[in-house]
């Protein structure tokens, strides 16, 4: 059996490692959402590429930082999560619908959104058990 000290170092070493991870995608979208709003010319002409019009440009920059910035708050980051969920598929369809290979960026992300809330929230981990538990 492990001891409780140990169970304690495997959580906060759990969290810790959940905290990263979630830094990575909040970090790609604050830069992607920067990027919106400063609205250089290849921002521009990849809307223009996908077919959306520039004037969603600093909406989406606004609404990408928005859900990031609930994601951050440990009270709102379940939402956030569910809120970057629909923001990141809604750009995967966008890259499917043109067979951009790119695609898989925005799932990555979005996997990562996940796995790092599923480490640093330890109240979510038994809706989403990885492995089960037998008992005895």
């Amino acid at each position: 059996m492990q001891s409780s000290a140990a169970i304690q170092l495997n959580s906060s070493k759990m969290i810790w490692a959940g905290r990263i991870i979630s830094a990575l995608p909040v970090l790609l979208l604050f830069f992607s959402a920067s990027m919106k709003l400063a609205k250089p010319p290849g921002v521009v002409s990849g809307f223009e590429h996908f077919g959306y019009p520039q004037t969603l440009i600093p909406v989406l920059g606004i609404l990408e930082a928005g859900c990031a910035i609930v994601y951050l708050i440990p009270r709102t980051s379940v939402l956030g999560a569910i809120l970057l969920t629909g923001f990141l598929g809604g750009a995967t369809a966008t890259h499917v619908r043109l067979l951009d290979p790119a695609f898989v960026m925005p799932v990555a992300v979005g996997v990562l959104v996940w796995l790092g809330l599923l480490l640093r929230e330890p109240r979510l981990r038994p809706l989403i058990p990885l492995r089960k538990t037998i008992t005895a």
